[in-house]
């Protein structure tokens, strides 16, 4: 990991001033396709609007939709069943805790 005055943001820190947010400074600005990940289940309506939902809820509807809508991904059966070996080896390895 990098770190500098860019990567610590001191240029939106300066723009803005203490107390101020960074939301609009050039800093964010330019690394806002980068560095900002804004959540799916986040959004500005109200608790009346969103249907009186709270985020747990709108997270497990979307991670049960996420679920629903699953394709595995074709995997060549050789490597599956190498995986598969390489769980079961490592887990034999190591006692069970508590997964």
């Amino acid at each position: 990991m990098e770190v500098n005055a860019d990567t610590m943001g001191f240029e939106g820190l300066a723009e803005g001033g203490p107390g101020a947010h960074m939301f609009g400074s050039q800093h964010t600005l330019r690394h806002y396709q980068t560095a900002y990940w804004d959540s799916a289940l986040d959004d500005n309506r109200t608790w009346e609007e969103d249907g009186k939902v709270d985020m747990a809820t709108r997270a497990q509807q979307r991670w049960t939709m996420l679920l629903d809508r699953y394709e595995a991904p074709h995997l060549d059966p050789g490597i599956d069943a190498a995986l598969l070996s390489f769980m079961d080896d490592k887990k034999a390895a190591v006692p069970d805790l508590w997964h």
